[in-house]
């Protein structure tokens, strides 16, 4: 393992060898292992607060998921089942060998699920923030992704391409800060993060929205498990809309649930000490002590 800081950042990350792959992450804390896994196009900077808050408790570890921020694709076509087959590897890698709380936020609850359906003995509890997976409507911008070569051309780098989508994902325009902008504009400056961008988007869905049949046989096989699971949201995300998680609730009966208030696609971010607070108890009915 070495140490990196490929991109603007306030902490130092590392890099785990993973099958021939390089994957970059950052792990602090101690105790029961938490794994975060981000959103589309993004990569592991969008847990820096849940960083903060939750390692006094807990060993916390963000990665960029193969083929996004600074980690090494996957051999072949990039998709979901294959984001969420990278994961044990990584985890045995970084030496959280048992279940993990496995958190996701967009796409990343969704390779959190796949990663649960597939390998149910490495997930110990599922905490979905705004999670991909639950209903077809999603953002204009993602769906254009589909239209070829136009997805192609919409990804080319321009500050303020980074801001516009920066500020998508945030109610609170506030949190869309100069350094978040030019983090997404170093990562549109990746030709292999875009490339990944491209593929994952296709494999979930087209111009039309996200595809149905993955997503009712992977809420299926979830519902299919005796697994603790929380699903939260955002009222006023812009990505995917927040009437999902009435979608949620339907699909896996036996979940928690809770929407936060004026907070769009990113509450790990936005409401980052709620967020904390509610994983944490979360995690901790799980284990039995509250």
């Amino acid at each position: 393992m070495s140490t990196s800081t490929a991109f603007p950042s306030a902490a130092p990350t590392a890099t785990a060898e993973v099958g021939g792959l390089r994957m970059r992450y950052r792990a602090t804390g101690d105790g029961d292992p938490v794994l975060l896994l981000h959103g589309i196009g993004r990569s592991l900077e969008d847990w820096s607060e849940q960083h903060d808050r939750l390692s006094a408790e807990y060993r916390v570890i963000s990665l960029d998921l193969p083929g996004f921020g600074h980690s090494d694709r996957l051999p072949g076509p990039s998709t979901l089942t294959g984001l969420a087959s990278a994961l044990p590897g990584f985890l045995d890698a970084v030496g959280a060998s048992g279940p993990v709380h496995a958190v996701g936020n967009s796409l990343g609850g969704a390779v959190a699920m796949r990663l649960a359906a597939d390998r149910p003995e490495r997930v110990r509890s599922l905490l979905l923030a705004n999670s991909a997976g639950f209903g077809q409507e999603v953002t204009i911008a993602l769906r254009v992704l589909a239209i070829r070569p136009l997805g192609g051309l919409l990804l080319r780098p321009s500050r303020t391409g980074a801001a516009r989508t920066t500020r998508a994902i945030f109610h609170d325009r506030s949190f869309a800060t100069p350094e978040r902008i030019e983090l997404a504009l170093a990562l549109a400056g990746r030709p292999a993060h875009n490339r990944t961008l491209l593929e994952v988007a296709r494999d979930l869905g087209g111009f039309r929205g996200v595809s149905e049949p993955w997503r009712t046989a992977l809420l299926a096989e979830l519902a299919g498990l005796d697994l603790p699971t929380l699903v939260v949201w955002g009222d006023r995300d812009l990505i995917l809309p927040a009437a999902h998680l009435d979608a949620a609730r339907a699909a896996l009966p036996r979940a928690e649930s809770h929407l936060f208030t004026d907070t769009g696609h990113m509450p790990q971010i936005e409401r980052a000490d709620a967020f904390a607070a509610l994983a944490s108890a979360f995690f901790a009915r799980d284990r039995g002590t509250s």
